[in-house]
């Protein structure tokens, strides 16, 4: 298999708040990044694309891929910079055939909803995937140290999804259908998903990336039960494969499930670092569950970003006092990272965006004096 070298010399990490929190050490402040903060809620990610042609030429052009990754990093003082990148790259590097309709989200040439089909399957080439590693090395360079870059992937689960939908979905019908009626191809399908998914974010890993996450953005569909057999199994089989340091650094993982909730207690149990938590979840709660295990991750409702930025703030400062002060001093304690509970729309206004993440960190600053 043709595992790509990388150059091991970046600059120093300046602001390492992001890492610490993660690590559930004390920071100054509550570091911030928002999921889909590098998209198309800002003009000048629109002007990119446009130069691009489409989201795949973006996604796959180092320069391009570089240029909006740091696009929000240059206009907000966030505390991370996320990778510019797709989930369903690794089911594309399987020969899926991924496009990218305008207005349509993403599709594939040939879903996977048969014995065939789930026969060809196999774990990719990461050399097929070299422009996602490229791109991550070259944005470590190009931040400088400034703040730390998150690698991501899609869980295997949510993979299976769009690989046996052939598309997004309202319903779930035809992989809930495999999921019922053939447990057994479904489950051959998240084991090569899930090796998959690991090998991509370890080859992240030494290409640059010093944390990495993994979005389960459907996990929340499947039923009591199911979500532990089809979801949480394989994402758990990802993490036993994870690299836990580089070069002798620490690296962070992060698991994010959309509607995952319900599963707080379970998910408490899984051998990565931090767990990012949607809208649903009240922080108080989910920090006496699992706070002192795992630091977490979020979880402001999106469209608050549509308020005023007095309305804003006053939310900000609702979600964080909702977690309460985290851990100061030495050793490791319960912290909490500032996020969304799901990615940023399109639809809102940049300047928003810098009252919410003024808000954070004022607020944040004035809890732990």
């Amino acid at each position: 298999m043709n595992t790509p070298a990388f150059p091991s010399a970046f600059a120093p990490l300046q602001n390492d708040s992001f890492i610490r929190a993660c690590l559930r050490q004390a920071t100054d402040h509550t570091p911030v990044w928002l999921m889909r903060q590098a998209g198309r809620y800002l003009p000048e990610y629109r002007a990119t694309r446009a130069k691009a042609g489409s989201f795949m030429g973006l996604a796959t052009n180092t320069d391009y891929a570089t240029e909006v990754t740091l696009q929000p990093v240059d206009r907000y003082p966030l505390d991370a910079a996320i990778l510019f990148s797709d989930i369903l790259t690794v089911p594309d590097a399987m020969g899926l055939g991924l496009t990218f309709a305008l207005g349509e989200g993403p599709k594939f040439a040939s879903a996977v909803r048969d014995e065939a089909a789930v026969a060809k399957l196999a774990v990719p080439d990461m050399g097929t995937l070299r422009y996602v590693f490229d791109a991550v090395t070259s944005i470590r360079k190009a931040l400088q140290g400034r703040v730390p870059l998150i690698g991501f992937s899609g869980s295997p689960w949510t993979l299976a999804c769009y690989m046996v939908e052939g598309a997004g979905s309202d319903d779930y019908r035809l992989v809930k259908t495999m999921l019922y009626s053939r447990p057994d191809l479904m489950h051959k399908i998240l084991q090569i998903n899930a090796d998959a998914v690991a090998l991509y974010l370890n080859t992240q890993i030494e290409a640059g990336a010093q944390a990495v996450m993994i979005f389960d953005s459907w996990g929340g569909v499947l039923a009591d039960g199911a979500f532990q057999e089809f979801s949480l199994a394989y994402t758990s089989r990802v993490l036993a494969q994870l690299k836990k340091e580089h070069d002798g650094v620490r690296i962070p993982s992060i698991v994010f499930t959309k509607g995952g909730g319900l599963w707080l207690k379970e998910m408490g149990q899984l051998d990565c670092n931090v767990l990012g938590l949607d809208w649903t979840v009240n922080l108080a709660k989910a920090r006496a569950f699992v706070g002192e295990h795992k630091a977490l991750q979020g979880n402001i409702d999106p469209n608050v970003l549509f308020a005023n930025p007095a309305q804003i703030e006053a939310e900000v400062v609702k979600t964080l006092n909702t977690f309460g002060t985290p851990h100061t001093g030495a050793g490791t304690g319960p912290t909490h990272i500032f996020n969304l509970g799901h990615g940023i729309s399109q639809h809102t206004p940049p300047d928003h965006v810098a009252s919410l993440v003024q808000a954070v960190h004022d607020h944040s600053r004035a809890m732990r004096a």
